[in-house]
């Protein structure tokens, strides 16, 4: 469905498809009363974006329950489309040691060098996504 020229609604499916295909993401949370964006890898499990952090910023987002956002896209610079997807939910940091068992096998390790012992858990509670499309050009 399209929102307006160019850009289109996408259904929950697809954005659940896109999520899962990714790899990169970035949770934005807030310091203060300031939003503050990181990169990190990712999976979907269970219904949840998963990444794994160390001491820091991320890790206090999860222990205090806070509310974030995570978002994955992909572009194509040279023919100008591309898609994006958001996800909305509490982080919460993954303290039982079955679940964090299981997490473990997930293809997930740290991109970033530094101890990344934590594992956060961003339940999916609201998941939206555009694409870029392009019709004709008009005048033409």
């Amino acid at each position: 469905m399209l929102v307006d020229e160019g850009l289109e609604l996408l259904e929950e499916s697809e954005c659940r498809e896109l999520l899962a295909r990714g790899s990169i993401g970035r949770v934005g949370v807030s310091i203060g009363a300031l939003p503050a964006i990181f990169p990190v890898n990712y999976v979907v499990a269970d219904d949840a974006v998963v990444f794994r952090t160390g001491q820091g910023t991320k890790l206090e987002a999860a222990t205090d329950h806070a509310v974030v956002a995570f978002e994955v896209d992909d572009f194509d610079r040279l023919h100008h489309c591309g898609w994006s997807v958001l996800v909305m939910g509490t982080a919460n940091l993954v303290t039982n040691p079955a679940e964090e068992a299981v997490l473990r096998r997930l293809p997930l390790r740290p991109w970033a060098g530094g101890r990344r012992w934590a594992f956060v858990r961003v339940p999916i509670v609201f998941i939206s996504g555009r694409r870029i499309v392009h019709g004709p050009v008009e005048g033409t």
